[in-house]
């Protein structure tokens, strides 16, 4: 049975040539060519050689829709390769909960036919960016979170944090998270930062491993210019994260600014997507008590 499909061209991310993808992928483009859709894909799959491959930043111009699989990181990475774009982008989870990729392929034809008939809500989450000043790296961006951390070892970090030009504080720590709302449920949030619903316009600061006891995160509006200068009493080298990836080295006296990115991503949802049903089954907080 075909479904009448807002979209007829798709695209498929995943993050690499994974057997244990096969599966999951040989699912969604079964489904898709049931629907007589036209699907391209950002890597060559042994699996399915004949399945016409481009890579990711040219799916805009052949694509209608990018549909991520794997999980939250994959969504991760389709979403920065696609920044700027407005290309719409689905994640099809694959393995545990995740709290970005929500359509599951235990319930793919009912989940991805009504996001594909139209039957789906939009959600724009905003992007940061990181420039080193001085620097001939460009700019970062992350949809997550950027990281300040000490480079190849263990030892703390001393840093000076500015928001809009005024001076906020000095401190010794393990490094500083800088997280938007979607990131404030990662690495911030293990570092004891607050939980952000994720319709705010704000970022949050949290430290790592604080050489204080009075340190406690922050959250500040999102159209903030945030400067993190490494001091030059450090005798170890920093490094500038954005998601997890591989990021730029960090001298003594270096300043790294974040602030927001001039793009949003834009995610499709199924109708009756509950962030907070996923936040408790994610996190196991405790169920509604019945009498």
């Amino acid at each position: 049975m075909t479904t009448n499909s807002t979209f007829t061209r798709i695209g498929l991310f995943i993050r690499k040539d994974d057997p244990v993808m096969e599966n999951a992928v040989e699912q969604v483009n079964a489904f898709l060519m049931a629907q007589k859709l036209s699907i391209v894909c950002n890597e060559p799959l042994s699996f399915l050689p004949t399945l016409p491959v481009i890579p990711i930043h040219e799916f805009p111009q052949h694509c209608e829709l990018t549909i991520a699989i794997g999980g939250d990181g994959t969504l991760l990475s389709a979403s920065r390769a696609l920044a700027g774009t407005n290309m719409p982008i689905v994640g099809i989870n694959v393995g545990r909960l995740g709290f970005l990729a929500d359509v599951t392929l235990n319930n793919l034809s009912q989940q991805l036919g009504a996001i594909l008939s139209g039957q789906y809500r939009d959600d724009n989450r905003f992007l940061l960016q990181a420039t080193i000043k001085g620097a001939n790296n460009p700019t970062s961006i992350a949809m997550n979170d950027v990281v300040i951390h000490a480079h190849q070892n263990l030892h703390m970090i001393e840093f000076e944090t500015h928001i809009n030009g005024k001076f906020l504080n000095s401190q010794r720590a393990d490094g500083l998270v800088v997280a938007t709302p979607t990131g404030s449920t990662a690495y911030s949030m293990s570092a004891g930062g607050p939980i952000l619903d994720v319709d705010l316009d704000a970022v949050v600061l949290a430290s790592v491993c604080p050489h204080t006891l009075s340190n406690r995160p922050l959250v500040v509006a999102a159209s903030s210019k945030i400067d993190i200068t490494l001091s030059e009493n450090n005798s170890t080298t920093g490094m500038v994260t954005c998601d997890g990836r591989p990021g730029h080295l960090l001298q003594p006296g270096n300043t790294v600014t974040i602030e927001r990115h001039q793009s949003q991503i834009r995610l499709l949802h199924l109708e009756d997507h509950d962030h907070y049903s996923i936040l408790r089954a994610k996190l196991e907080w405790g169920r509604k008590l019945t009498c």
